[in-house]
């Protein structure tokens, strides 16, 4: 069944070796050892490699040769965005161009004063969502992003995954649901909610959408959240753009019906996903079978 496990990419032993190739040489040299970090995982992570390749040839109709560069490349940004987030925040923010694409957008939002729903995905660099915060005018008003805790513990303690030296709160993502009376409580006080709403974990409530041309699962949570409430929405994607340079986009929905039902929140988050992922085709970041199509042939 497609679902993601919660486990993330890399170990401690590798992060630490990105840190000290980044404080002792450099950012380019902690690319040039993913030279050799990509080819290894082409070859012998199997299981991220096929999902990967059905992503590419099935999914985007990329030529074999063209879906096998693909990967390789894939794990190559992927590896850079790792490091970039990891040089970020160990204080080298002033290294990289942030730009914004809809910065109006989110600012009107948080300048209004009701609160909010963001929407996000595991595509380009979400987890750097909090620096850019940093470069708006809140106002007062508290910014919450909803955070998984099934993270190896000694990568975060390396990494610095849930770092506190922003402007950004945490709400994590807890096995009791507590964790809902919180994302409840920070919209209640009108504060803004950041969900990376794209995976799907088994026994939760979902919805079965089309995403690049075929059905898969998300979590029915985050968008009945935001059609209860009938808060204000917005979708923000992060993504690598050339040398040091991130991009943020920020969408506002559009929207035929009313009201507005939990389905068709999710239709234009994935419509909107499906753009970046035109633009981005190489920062598509779930490693697992998303579809639920590969373990059935």
């Amino acid at each position: 069944m497609a679902q993601w496990q919660g486990k993330a990419k890399g170990t401690p032993l590798g992060y630490k070796i990105f840190i000290a190739l980044i404080k002792n040489f450099g950012l380019k040299a902690a690319y040039s050892v993913l030279i050799f970090v990509a080819a290894y995982y082409v070859i012998f992570s199997y299981t991220s490699t096929r999902t990967s390749y059905y992503y590419f040839r099935q999914r985007l109709n990329y030529t074999f040769f063209k879906s096998i560069v693909s990967i390789y490349k894939n794990y190559f940004v992927f590896g850079q965005t790792l490091i970039d987030r990891t040089a970020i925040s160990f204080g080298l923010r002033e290294k990289f161009v942030f730009n914004h694409d809809g910065r109006e957008r989110m600012q009107a939002l948080i300048d209004q004063g009701d609160g909010g729903v963001i929407f996000s995905a595991h595509i380009g660099s979400f987890n750097i969502a909090r620096y850019f915060f940093d470069d708006f005018d809140l106002n007062g008003t508290a910014i919450n992003l909803i955070v998984t805790d099934q993270e190896n513990e000694q990568i975060k303690q390396y990494v610095g995954a849930v770092s506190q030296d922003t402007k950004m709160n945490f709400i994590v993502i807890k096995p009791d649901m507590s964790h809902i009376f919180e994302m409840n409580d920070a919209l209640s006080n009108n504060e803004v909610i950041i969900f990376a709403s794209d995976r799907y974990v088994e026994g939760v409530q979902f919805l079965e959408e089309e995403l690049l041309g075929k059905s898969a699962k998300f979590p029915s949570g985050p968008f009945k959240l935001a059609a209860r409430k009938k808060i204000p929405i917005l979708f923000m994607y992060i993504m690598k753009g050339r040398g040091k340079n991130y991009n943020l986009y920020a969408r506002t929905p559009i929207f035929k019906e009313t009201p507005i039902r939990p389905r068709h929140v999710l239709k234009e988050y994935l419509r909107n996903l499906e753009v970046m992922l035109q633009k981005y085709p190489l920062q598509w970041f779930n490693y697992y079978d998303y579809w639920d199509d590969i373990s059935n042939k």
